[in-house]
């Protein structure tokens, strides 16, 4: 290294938040001068228009491409990866299945079970709206061979290619454009060639899935919340950021994605029967935190093989942890998905596990757009969002069905799909102006034009410092949460201004780590702001449920400021 300091000297300097001041401090810090590859001059303009832009090429964006074309509207399907295989979908092997003439509990009971372990943080209209619609969700996949493969490419093309709807992947979109308070259309640059892409549309449709802070261990790298702090920027409401997804590593090798996880992705899909839990995962860590380990075994029955957790988060009575496998499936080939060597977990979740892995996620369905009504509809007239990127709260701050998710994508997607569809017949296209679209071109491509500044990547390694410790993310407490807020507002002013590009891959990581950060910044002030503790969100400053103040959900929106602005919706209310 160039600043005279050994091994020893480094990883001492590296252990905590005032080991990254110091390493700052003696000029490691990620500034360097910019070779840049790419000059803005080499870069081509293209517009396209459309009646509904569908952004994000897994399930959710599928159906929504889908159901909108079938309902007459003029479709453009823009991918950041390839269709059916980035994000969580190539993971994802379980799809929930209601069907009426099997299953074990009516609609209203299932609906009040998952209202019950959710402890009423659930929206019931969107945990219906799964029960009611997957079945037809199922079907159709299965006719498009979706469970006859591991991978979902070629099940995905098909409806597309018969329907010829124009498909555009490895685009990143950066922006969503707002004209006249209506959506307008988005914009954003290729991976691939010299080119910025500007879509005029009547309605938008995000289904660019959840994120995380691109922890190692679990397939979420390529997710950062782009859909949610784009629409964010133009005035969306944003909700479900306190929320925790516990899915863990394996100790061995924790961080490498397929050696916990790639069992999951080698198995053909099947269906899931009715099996409501109450999966924390933030358990967890709680217990790994207050017994001083690292990691933990996993078995049928939670951490330990069963042991009880002493103090920590709260489990609804007569729902104890059942880990995933085995239990509910019906796998469409007669046989079952392998089990795990601890007793029926599922791969990635038996053995020796760390927690943290799926750090900056929040619970599936539970955090994104704010739905305005059961149509997936934002407070942005013509902006839709499906999947995990629409705060549905479908099953509430916890996960309680194995397989909704999967299924909740579909089923959401196909609603906002008719929805746009519909909305688009009624209303006339919002023309892009000349300023707005230099404005955000020049926005766009800022980090490539930078004489100097901060690697992305070091910027990004510097927040998962700061945000992916347990005892910051699932064992909360004011104190820490404030020090990280310091930290994450200290990135936002002085390190995102700055932020450079040598070539278009790094222009990406630029504006991921960009909405990682306001990410981040969410997280922290909504779990200061819910002074409680429930499903998936524990304070050890306030351990117990408060009915009487929060049983609401937090949105959250931009002020005319700019500034993060904070409100509370109650249960079973539409904002």
């Amino acid at each position: 290294m160039g600043n005279n300091i050994n091994r020893r000297e480094f990883i001492s300097l590296t252990g905590g938040f005032a080991g990254m001041a110091a390493l700052a401090s003696m000029g490691i810090s990620g500034w360097g001068d910019n070779e840049a590859e790419v000059t803005v001059d080499e870069i081509e303009s293209k517009q396209h228009s459309c009646d509904v832009l569908v952004i994000g090429g897994g399930m959710a964006g599928l159906f929504a491409a889908i159901k909108a074309h079938d309902a007459g509207a003029k479709v453009l399907f823009v991918s950041k990866g390839r269709l059916g295989s980035s994000g969580q979908t190539p993971f994802a092997k379980g799809i929930f299945e209601y069907d009426p003439k099997n299953a074990k509990l009516t609609i209203d009971e299932f609906v009040e079970k998952v209202s019950l372990s959710a402890i009423g943080t659930n929206n019931r209209v969107y945990t219906r709206q799964l029960a009611e619609h997957s079945k037809a969700r199922v079907d159709e996949l299965r006719e498009w061979g979706f469970f006859e493969s591991p991978l979902y490419n070629k099940s995905f093309s098909k409806p597309i290619n018969e329907r010829q709807i124009p498909l555009m992947e490895r685009i990143t979109i950066t922006n969503l454009i707002k004209e006249n308070g209506k959506i307008a259309g988005a914009a954003g640059f290729s991976i691939d060639e010299k080119e910025v892409h500007f879509f005029n549309a009547k309605s938008v449709i995000l289904c660019t899935g959840a994120g995380g802070f691109k922890p190692n261990g679990f397939p979420i790298c390529d997710l950062t919340h782009d859909g949610t702090i784009m629409a964010y920027n133009i005035g969306a409401k944003v909700t479900g950021k306190e929320w925790n997804d516990g899915h863990p590593a394996k100790e061995k090798n924790a961080a490498a994605s397929f050696d916990g996880w790639g069992d999951m992705f080698l198995q053909k899909p099947s269906t899931t029967d009715i099996n409501i839990r109450h999966d924390l995962g933030v358990d967890m860590n709680y217990q790994a935190y207050v017994g001083g380990g690292g990691s933990m075994r996993m078995g049928p029955q939670g951490p330990n093989g069963g042991a009880s957790v002493k103090g920590g988060p709260q489990r609804p009575a007569g729902l104890d942890n059942q880990m995933p496998g085995g239990q509910g499936s019906k796998p469409e080939g007669g046989k079952r998905p392998p089990k795990g060597k601890e007793g029926g977990a599922p791969p990635g979740m038996s053995g020796g596990v760390v927690g943290g892995s799926s750090a900056g996620m929040s619970i599936h369905k539970s955090e994104g757009l704010v739905p305005i009504n059961d149509k997936c509809e934002s407070n942005i007239p013509g902006l839709y969002a499906a999947g995990d990127a629409l705060g549905s709260h479908m099953t509430g701050g916890i996960y309680t069905q194995i397989g909704s998710s999967l299924a909740g994508s579909a089923v959401q997607g196909a609603v906002a799909g008719e929805a746009a569809a519909e909305y688009s017949g009624k209303t006339e296209i919002q023309k892009l102006s000349k300023s707005k679209i230099n404005t955000i071109q020049s926005e766009i491509f800022a980090p490539l034009k930078r004489e100097s500044g901060y690697s992305p990547a070091w910027v990004t390694q510097t927040l998962q410092g700061i945000m992916i410790p347990n005892f910051v993310l699932y064992v909360k407490k004011e104190s820490m949460m404030r020090a990280a807020l310091a930290y994450v507002v200290e990135l936002r002013e002085s390190h995102l201004p700055y932020l450079r590009a040598k070539d278009l891959h790094e222009l990406r990581l630029v504006h991921e780590t960009r909405n990682m950060i306001i990410t981040a910044e969410m997280k922290l002030k909504a779990s200061l702001m819910r002074k409680e503790s429930r499903c998936s969100h524990y304070r050890m400053d306030y351990p117990e449920i408060d009915h009487e103040n929060w049983d609401a959900w937090i949105n959250i929106f931009k002020g005319d400021n700019g500034e993060m602005l904070f409100e509370k919706q109650a249960f079973d209310s539409w904002s």
